[in-house]
């Protein structure tokens, strides 16, 4: 584990641009309305070959002795509580231009008692007209005290320095002493799952029932969550090691009531979370059922090209309803004289809401669907292996001669239909890449290649192959155009005219032109 350095602080003296500014990019909200921040913000940093975790908190607002009904404040505290308990280096920021106030001296007691090394980061110092009380900050009794401005980007460096001192030193790998054997095997990077959905879905319940413990804050008022929170996370079982990071993102409302910039910024994190993941979980409510904004969030999934896994979470509030539901049924057959139509039952089993799940979600057809309760942990073991089972279908790779002989096959059955009355002509496909799973479609015009039989070849890739719960990509390449034909005098010079010669590297039958 990489050695952790925290930043904290009370309320609004700028510690998510502190963060932002040593991890080199905005992760962190930074706002100006007190307490943006609320759970664990982390990301590894390395500096000039130094690496460790670092970690954005909330801030401390009460004094000590002093309480709060605000379950928000509380837990927020706890995260705080956390990251002090488990850091090597506390950085606190404080404000020069408020100057010392007594909720500073507060949280320089509780981290005093704590017995870390701490690094006070006097932030704000924009000018000289604040280095005055920037001195005040000395009196809290820590040896290190760096004058910084996280706005203009001054101070950094030697704050980052001055916390890097007091890091223990980094374990290092044992190399044999002959020099001899096989070099370390390189850590495969640790799959990204980006948990997304509409707000109060229970997102945050789900990374916490997974890992098994109270990483981010869970309540039931909208909008808990703000900032994109990384959480890492190890899978153990029959002997395989495999490493996640569960993004944890916020809600996504529809745009029109999202209602001031802080709910913007929270909803740009979120989507920016899909696009840096290699597979989004998209939670929905099973009281709820599926609503517009659920399926936009879809959308955003499929036009990202991202592995996707439909998670159905709150079914335990369901279940009890569907118990009374088979009873009321089993009743009215009974009484029934006639015999009732399909459209008259009701989805009475797990088979029956998955099917209706994906007919609503249709363009996530290929998405799996988990129905689970991240409350009671129902159904989260079947979470792990399918999210597992669509990782290896994420990277599969399929042979050339495998592929195309399935798209032959394919081809030979449903021929594709031209409005032009110009036929298209296949000739080869390869893969392209993995992850998501792209192939190109070598034929004579790519524009004869109409999106319904793309759609009709991606469906016999995907019945022959599986890649379930990943989006198939196809790209029509045509074959190069003839040109002009080419020929060497005997001085070598080269001149245009003549017939194509095997030495021109043209064949007859491929060096024929053709009229546009």
């Amino acid at each position: 584990m990489p050695n952790l350095i925290a930043i904290v602080g009370r309320p609004n003296v700028g510690k998510s641009a502190v963060f932002n500014r040593i991890a080199g990019k905005r992760i962190a909200i930074v706002h100006d309305e007190p307490g943006v921040t609320r759970d664990r913000v982390s990301a590894t940093v390395d500096w000039h070959g130094e690496s460790f975790e670092l970690v954005d908190t909330g801030g401390i607002g009460l004094l000590k002795g002093e309480k709060t009904d605000d379950p928000i404040t509380k837990a927020a505290l706890v995260q705080v509580q956390v990251a002090v308990e488990s850091a090597q280096v506390i950085i606190l920021v404080v404000d020069a231009k408020e100057g010392l106030m007594p909720l500073d001296r507060e949280v320089a007691d509780q981290l005093r008692e704590a017995g870390k090394p701490v690094v006070i980061a006097v932030n704000k110092v924009d000018n000289r007209s604040n280095e005055p009380a920037a001195g005040e900050f000395d009196a809290l009794g820590f040896e290190s005290v760096c004058h910084l401005s996280a706005m203009h980007d001054t101070g950094i460096k030697p704050l980052v320095k001055t916390a890097l001192r007091y890091l223990p030193e980094a374990e290092q790998a044992s190399v044999p002493e002959s020099g001899e054997g096989e070099p370390p095997m390189s850590t495969p990077e640790p799959l990204k799952l980006a948990i997304v959905g509409r707000p109060n879905v229970g997102k945050s319940s789900i990374i916490n029932s997974l890992i098994r413990s109270d990483r981010v804050i869970v309540n039931d008022m909208p909008g808990t969550t703000r900032d994109a929170v990384d959480v890492p996370f190890t899978v153990e079982t029959e002997g395989r090691h495999q490493d996640f990071l569960l993004i944890d993102t916020a809600g996504l409302r529809k745009r029109a009531r999202i209602g001031d910039s802080l709910e913007f910024y929270s909803a740009k994190r979120a989507e920016t979370s899909i696009g840096r993941a290699d597979l989004a979980l998209l939670v929905l409510d099973a009281e709820m059922g599926i609503t517009e904004q659920d399926k936009k969030i879809g959308d955003l999934i499929t036009k990202r090209k991202k592995a996707c896994i439909v998670l159905v979470n709150k079914w335990d509030l369901v279940e009890p309803h569907l118990s009374e539901a088979r009873k009321e049924e089993r009743k009215r057959r009974k009484k029934r004289t006639g015999q009732s139509t399909e459209a008259d039952k009701p989805m009475l089993t797990l088979a029956e809401f998955g099917e209706w799940v994906q007919e609503q979600l249709f363009f996530l057809s290929y998405a799996p669907v988990i129905f689970s309760s991240a409350k009671s942990g129902f159904n989260l073991d079947r979470l792990l292996e399918v999210i597992r089972y669509v990782q290896d279908q994420w990277q599969q790779t399929v042979p050339t001669a495998l592929l195309n002989r399935v798209l032959h096959e394919a081809i030979e059955q449903q021929q594709p239909v031209s409005v032009t009355g110009e036929r298209l002509k296949f000739y080869y496909a390869t893969q392209k890449q993995t992850a998501p799973p792209t192939f190109l479609l070598f034929v004579n015009r790519d524009e004869l290649l109409s999106e319904a039989y793309t759609k009709y070849l991606a469906r016999e890739i995907r019945n022959a192959f599986g890649f379930e719960g990943c989006p198939i990509t196809l790209i029509a390449k045509p074959r190069p155009r003839a040109v002009d034909p080419i020929r060497e005098d005997e001085a070598g010079k080269v001149s245009k005219g003549s017939k194509p010669t095997a030495k021109a590297g043209i064949s007859k039958r491929s060096g024929r032109q053709r009229k546009r």
